[in-house]
C-alpha cells in the first residue's frame, strides 16, 4: 500500500452530526478525500483517533470514513469490513423506498435495485503482519448521491445515484448518522452474539446460488458449499467499486 497524507488545504466545516458518543465527528470541504484523512490520523495518532468518523461535503457522492481500534487479530479483525458494509446497507435501506433490494457484489459493492450505488474499502497499518493485532483500521463508504453532472444518464445504465431514487434531499447527515449508529449496534451484536449473528445479516444481502449452503468463516472469507472459497482480504486491496481515474464510485 502507499503512503496516504492529509490534504493540508483542508477545511473543516460547521456542519454538527448527531453521532453516538462514541464518534467525533470532523467534517470538511472538498478536495478533501475521507479516506486519506482519515488514515492519516490513523497513522498520526493510532488507538487514539479511534471513533472520529470524517465527512467530506460533496455535492456527487457521500464520502465518509471511520477509524477503528480492533482487539484482535488482523486476520479475523478485518471482518470488521462486513460489519461496516452491513451498517452501510442498514442505513441506506432505513432512508430509502421500500421494497427495493439491496445486495452485495462481493465483498465490497454496494447494489441498490440491480445498480451499483456505491460500496466500502478498509485499509490497515503496512507493516502489521496478519497474527499481530493492528494499531488501527480504517472503514471507508462512499455512495453517488448525484449524477447530475455526468451526463445522460443512459450512458451510466450500470450505476444509479440517491437523487434518482427518491431519496430526499438533504440526505447525507442523516445517512452519516444512521450509518454509526448501525455499526455501534453491529459491534454490539458481534460482542455478545458472536461474529456469525454478523455474518448472517452480511449473507442476508449476497446473492449466493440456491440450495448451496453458505457460511463466512473466521478469516472473513465467504465459504459455499464446504470446497469453494470467496477471500476476502486479497480484493480489499483494490475496490471493485473504486474508479481510479477519479476516485469516486464508478458510473
Amino acid at each position: 500500500m502507499t503512503a496516504i497524507a492529509a490534504d493540508p488545504a483542508a477545511k473543516a466545516l460547521p456542519l454538527p452530526l448527531a453521532l453516538p458518543p462514541a464518534f467525533t465527528s470532523l467534517v470538511l470541504a472538498p478536495p478533501a478525500d475521507a479516506f486519506a484523512e482519515a488514515v492519516a490520523l490513523a497513522r498520526r495518532d493510532g488507538a487514539e483517533a479511534a471513533g472520529t468518523l470524517v465527512l467530506v461535503e460533496r455535492a456527487d457522492v457521500i464520502d465518509c470514513a471511520v477509524v477503528l481500534a480492533p482487539d484482535e487479530p488482523l486476520v479475523s479483525a478485518r471482518r470488521a469490513f462486513l460489519a461496516g458494509m452491513t451498517a452501510l446497507a442498514d442505513a441506506v435501506g432505513a432512508h430509502g423506498p421500500p421494497e427495493m433490494p439491496l445486495t452485495f457484489i462481493w465483498p465490497d459493492v454496494l447494489m441498490f435495485d440491480g445498480a451499483r450505488l456505491g460500496g466500502g474499502r478498509l485499509i490497515w497499518p503496512e507493516d502489521c503482519v496478519e497474527v499481530d493485532t493492528p494499531d488501527w483500521l480504517v472503514f471507508s463508504c462512499m455512495l453517488i448521491a448525484s449524477k447530475a453532472d455526468a451526463g445522460d444518464p443512459g450512458l451510466t445504465p450500470d450505476s444509479t445515484a440517491l437523487d434518482e431514487e427518491g431519496f430526499p434531499s438533504g440526505i447525507r447527515p442523516l445517512l452519516v448518522e444512521s450509518f454509526a449508529r448501525n455499526l455501534i449496534r453491529a459491534f454490539d451484536v458481534w460482542a455478545e452474539d458472536g461474529f456469525e449473528a454478523v455474518a448472517g445479516r452480511y449473507l442476508a444481502h449476497l446473492p449466493t446460488p440456491p440450495g448451496v449452503p453458505v457460511r463466512i468463516d473466521s478469516d472473513g472469507d465467504v465459504i459455499l458449499g464446504g470446497s469453494e472459497r470467496w477471500p476476502l482480504a486479497a480484493l480489499l486491496r483494490a475496490p471493485a467499486w473504486l474508479s481510479p481515474e477519479t476516485g469516486a464510485v464508478r458510473l
